[in-house]
């Protein structure tokens, strides 16, 4: 038997490759799918199984790629919100069978109207459940998003309850196989470690220790989650099924003519922080590349042409294929020697570093003309705050940076400055001049009040 998790950095995505007897299956493939064909082929197994714990909305399905490639069947849930054209649909207490494995099916709505839960069954062991593929219902150390569905906010959220109680009757010794692991945005309190059983979930998972169905459902309405407008994008592509990612996810090289005469909507600079906060190309934003997952899909549209800026090609390639797989891939090329320019003379632009000191003159002395602008999210913010500092979440800056006045001066800070410099590239490149960051930010604030 194989069970063999393939983990997506920067979405933090887990999918995993299940084999016995021969034959293989598939759950939750990201977009470039061809490291599950070569896996199995490697293994000696044929994929004949693909199944989908729920439609993502965080990343484009390879289901429907990864079953022209191999011809398996794709399965999903009931209640989708609308048809999901390249699969069959699952209901609970479907089953099917890998070599010595069976795979029940159980539907857990609540995340989503359609989401599933693969509950894996030994023939060889059959007192009780071996695992459960759990998708984004139950993670290890945290629950599901429940706020997809404003309008329903209650509903969906009760849902949930009663999905996470179905899972735990599958017993403790069920080891726990989530879809996420910690830094996704599909979660808030995920642990470090990609692995657990529900009887230590049970015990230990904060979410699941509350046992009062109407209280689970208060703090799940009252959570605060953002959903940037690429979630829309991988929806309609999740239904409608999403094209192969490109085969070469390393950009086309270009001169800096040739990227000034591109005509990108985005100039995307993926270096350091630091290192675009030093010196940067006009026009450009920063994003470096382990935040492009969290934040490009904030700030580009589906359709946008982008051209990245770059230390090394390393980066180029890393950023395209964290791109691919949210779908914003329309790459026009790619340019490594800012510094290079720098030292011929092209014109650079940079955004100045404060320290604590300034910024506490500047809270008692420049208030009619500065703005400390805090980026971090709302629970961040609502735990610790500077007092005289405004907030606006760093993805929101997307729309929001238009109530903003350019004439005004504004300092950027977030928890330690990382946020704040992609806030401030974002500003920078929509024409605000008169920015900095705060180095250090919040924990710097912490460290001089002692």
């Amino acid at each position: 038997m194989l069970l063999e998790k393939i983990k997506t950095p920067g979405l933090s995505h887990l999918s995993y490759l299940v084999g016995s007897g021969g034959k293989a299956m598939v759950v939750d493939p990201r977009r470039d799918c061809e490291i599950y064909v070569e896996k199995a082929r490697a293994e000696g197994l044929e994929i004949t199984y693909i199944v989908e714990t729920h439609r993502n909305e965080d990343l484009v399905s390879g289901a429907p790629v990864l079953a022209r490639m191999t011809g398996a069947q794709v399965l999903h849930g009931p209640n989708a919100d609308g048809d999901v054209v390249y699969a069959d649909t699952a209901r609970d207490g479907d089953r099917f069978q890998i070599g010595q494995l069976i795979v029940e099916v159980l539907e857990t709505p609540g995340h989503t109207y359609d989401h599933l839960a693969f509950v894996l069954h030994d023939k060889d062991y059959p007192d009780g459940p071996v695992g459960v593929f759990t998708g984004d219902a139950l993670f290890v150390g945290d629950v599901g998003r429940a706020d997809f569905y404003p309008d329903r906010k209650e509903e969906v959220a009760g849902l949930l309850f009663d999905s996470l109680q179905k899972i735990l009757r599958l017993g403790d010794q069920t080891i726990l196989y989530p879809a996420h692991g910690a830094g996704s945005v599909c979660g808030s309190g995920m642990a470090e470690r990609e692995f657990s059983t529900l009887g230590h979930e049970r015990r230990n998972n904060p979410r699941l220790r509350i046992t009062d169905r109407d209280e689970f459902i208060r703090l799940k309405v009252n959570e605060n989650h953002y959903q940037p407008p690429y979630f829309r994008l991988m929806g309609r592509l999740n239904l409608e099924g999403g094209k192969q990612a490109p085969r070469v996810m390393r950009p086309r090289s270009l001169s800096l003519d040739e990227l000034k005469a591109a005509g990108a909507d985005h100039l995307v600079d993926i270096r350091d922080p630091m290192a675009y906060a030093s010196g940067h190309l006009p026009g450009s934003m920063s994003l470096p590349v382990d935040m492009i997952s969290a934040f490009a899909g904030w700030f580009i549209r589906e359709n946008d042409t982008v051209v990245l800026i770059a230390s090394d090609a390393s980066q180029l390639c890393a950023a395209m294929e964290h791109l691919s797989r949210i779908a914003l891939d329309k790459v026009i090329g790619g340019y490594v020697g800012v510094v290079g320019a720098a030292a011929k003379g092209e014109k650079m632009d940079a955004v100045p570093m404060i320290g604590t000191p300034e910024v506490a003159r500047r809270l008692r002395e420049d208030r009619n003309t500065w703005t400390l602008l805090d980026v971090r999210d709302a629970d961040e913010r609502a735990s610790d705050a500077i007092a005289g500092s405004e907030h606006i979440y760093v993805g929101t800056l997307n729309e929001r940076y238009r109530d903003l006045d350019k004439s005004m001066s504004y300092t950027l800070m977030c928890a330690s400055g990382m946020r704040a410099t992609v806030a401030a590239g974002w500003l920078a490149s929509q024409g605000f001049a008169n920015l900095d960051i705060y180095l250090g930010s919040m924990g710097a604030w912490k460290a001089a009040q002692g």
